[in-house]
């Protein structure tokens, strides 16, 4: 199957800013390369054969360092000012091609053959017949967990900020078929504004949304997980 590869860039990154760093967030090095870089270049490695990336409008040298770095055939970048997650979602999904999506937040850090392995699962997944695909881990590190809870099956009940034993949460990797961009354009007409809140309801109305696990993610928001995602990526 197919998978059109979707980033993410929609925010500020104002709590790296806060704690010093000033280059924007799609261009904090891990590795030695951009963020963006890094992750446009896995999802391409992977089997992507375009990547759209929703870059906030106003961040210095973004939108330059992609261009020059990858094929305008293949890599599109689509500039947004909007005020939610689920408001850049929507948008990505307008500007990218018909058919299933593999869809990253900018701040996702994994290992290689952990993207590997999450984007050839999402896609079998989705081709089986999947609403939705959830990257999920055990390695908690966020302020603000979205839990994801299943069943003997592996498929996601409930997500929401209640800890369950062992602990899941949302790596800030998803699969997505053509019928959830419907659903993501109806959950924002009704009101709903995170990602979160899409994916809740989602569960909510009967979607099947199974779950791929991966030992480590690394959500960069804080200077903290820079240096982790720095560990895990040495």
């Amino acid at each position: 199957m197919t998978l059109h590869g979707l980033v993410l860039a929609g925010g500020t990154g104002s709590r790296l800013a806060a704690e010093g760093l000033s280059d924007p967030k799609p261009l904090v090095s891990v590795g030695g390369r951009p963020q963006v870089v890094r992750l446009i270049e896995a999802m391409l490695a992977t089997g992507c054969p375009t990547v759209t990336c929703m870059v906030r409008e106003g961040l210095p040298g973004v939108r330059e360092t992609i261009e020059a770095q990858f094929d305008p055939r293949k890599v599109k970048v689509v500039l947004c000012r909007t005020p939610s997650s689920l408001h850049t979602l929507v948008a990505g999904l307008e500007a990218v091609p018909d058919g299933a999506i593999f869809c990253a937040m900018v701040d996702t850090v994994m290992r290689p053959l952990d993207w590997e392995r999450a984007f050839r699962e999402t896609a079998t997944q989705l081709e089986e017949g999947a609403d939705a695909v959830l990257v999920v881990t055990p390695f908690v590190q966020d302020e603000t967990p979205l839990y994801v809870h299943r069943d003997a099956q592996g498929l996601a009940v409930r997500v929401g900020s209640q800890r369950r034993e062992p602990p899941l949460v949302t790596g800030g990797v998803y699969g997505f078929s053509p019928a959830a961009r419907g659903a993501a354009r109806e959950a924002l007409a009704d009101g709903v504004h995170r990602m979160r809140g899409f994916l809740q309801r989602l569960l909510e109305e009967g979607a099947r949304v199974p779950t791929v696990e991966v030992e480590q993610v690394v959500d960069l928001d804080r200077v903290a997980d820079l240096k982790a995602a720095q560990a895990m990526v040495a």
